[in-house]
């Protein structure tokens, strides 16, 4: 587990932009240090340990990359068809012979070259007549063959620690004849909502209170991390209850989460909770939705309280919480996806703050075409049902026009 001092995070100004929040993390959050194999099976999505490097090359030797015919070039004519015998047909997986000078080899893709052998003419490119085959002048040496190593060499990286294993990293380590690798061990995080106006789905309601939806989409988005998340439930309104339960929980976690309670309010008791069993600094982002978001450590654990509005939690676990995970987990930083679009609505803004405003995307006339949601609420959760991505506006942007060049964060590369 992470033991961080209390004032890991502390920080002197008003107002935290989302770069000087990562920056913080980046700089004060060590990774966890236990390690664990995973067999390939069970590694996807973990997060590398070690640097990888090859213990072989790939290719593990010299071989042909078409389906044709392997011959020494030196037998190749400059000028007209050269006629060489075929000696032999050699298939993938099969040993190959030395070839004797004047021949050639009926050979397949990823068969060994056979020793002498240096260039291949594909079969389209030859025809057969009579038991030999006949090859066009002008083939360079070593066409259409794969020399060991070409694509990793011996000992060179092949992947790098911290990376989070895709599918195409944990083909490329049972290609290097790998059943297991050393990643990091998952992060364990424990999710809270709060707030007496809050009830458990499937139970009924009272008379003033709503289905807890935040706790729900935040476990959620932590599936798609290396964590082993824990759903903690729904802490009542009362502070010294609010307090103890964040003090145990952090005895048996990496990092808590809690959703609601970061306000000012006579009711918001989760940063004072933080602040009686740990230490508190008070993030408020210079974003929108999203300014009020607490953050300290209790018992030398991480706690990230993060806003209430179902909209204002997502934002804020993707720029706060999310890169905490990823650094505890030892994970290289991963920015999310954004990419161009033409705005298709008009929008103010205030300057020194960013917003993120949902939008639909459409085809457009070479960008993509961003149309604002109707409504602003950052409690309206079909804002983010029936959006595609999130329009991010920077600090000096104060108004945007229909036209203009903008910045989206599509859902399906965040969640």
């Amino acid at each position: 587990m992470a033991q961080l001092s209390d004032d890991c995070f502390a920080f002197g100004g008003k107002l935290m932009s989302v770069e000087q929040a990562q920056a913080l993390i980046a700089e004060r959050i060590p990774p966890l240090a236990e390690v664990e194999p995973a067999g390939l099976r069970q590694a996807l999505g973990r997060v590398l340990a070690e640097d990888l490097r090859a213990p072989l090359p790939l290719p593990p030797f010299f071989n042909s990359a078409v389906d044709g015919y392997a011959f020494r070039h030196a037998d190749l004519a400059a000028e007209g068809e050269t006629r060489l015998p075929i000696a032999a047909r050699l298939q993938a997986g099969q040993a190959a012979a030395p070839i004797a000078p004047g021949t050639a080899i009926r050979i397949f893709t990823g068969a060994p070259m056979p020793d002498g052998a240096d260039t291949v003419m594909m079969q389209e490119d030859a025809r057969e007549e009579d038991g030999a085959v006949l090859l066009l002048p002008g083939l360079k040496r070593g066409a259409n063959c794969r020399p060991a190593g070409e694509d990793v060499a011996r000992g060179a990286l092949a992947l790098p620690a911290g990376r989070r294993l895709l599918p195409q990293d944990l083909g490329l380590a049972a290609a290097l004849g790998l059943t297991q690798l050393p990643v990091r061990r998952r992060v364990r995080v424990g999710v809270f909502s709060t707030g007496d106006e809050l009830a458990e789905p499937g139970r009924p309601l009272g008379a003033a209170q709503t289905y807890d939806s935040n706790r729900f989409t935040l476990l959620a988005l932590l599936d798609g991390l290396p964590v082993a998340a824990s759903d903690l439930g729904i802490l009542a309104d009362e502070p010294q209850a609010t307090a103890a339960a964040l003090t145990a929980a952090a005895a048996t976690h990496d990092l808590l989460l809690t959703s609601g309670g970061v306000s000012t309010g006579e009711a918001d008791h989760v940063k004072a909770a933080i602040d009686q069993g740990g230490r508190l600094v008070f993030w408020r982002l210079a974003i929108k939705p999203g300014r009020p978001a607490a953050m300290g450590v209790i018992g030398g654990t991480p706690v990230v309280g993060l806003p209430g509005n179902p909209v204002a939690a997502v934002v804020t676990f993707l720029h706060l919480a999310r890169p905490l995970v990823l650094r505890l987990a030892g994970a290289l930083p991963e920015a999310l996806p954004r990419f161009p679009a033409e705005a298709a609505f008009a929008y103010r803004k205030k300057a020194g703050r960013r917003e993120y405003v949902r939008v639909r995307l459409s085809e457009g006339d070479g960008l993509p075409r961003a149309e604002k949601f109707a409504r602003e609420g950052a409690g309206l959760l079909t804002s983010l049902t029936q959006s595609d991505a999130l329009a991010e506006l920077p600090e000096e942007v104060t108004s945007v026009a229909p036209g203009d060049r903008i910045r989206v964060l599509p859902f399906r590369g965040m969640f």
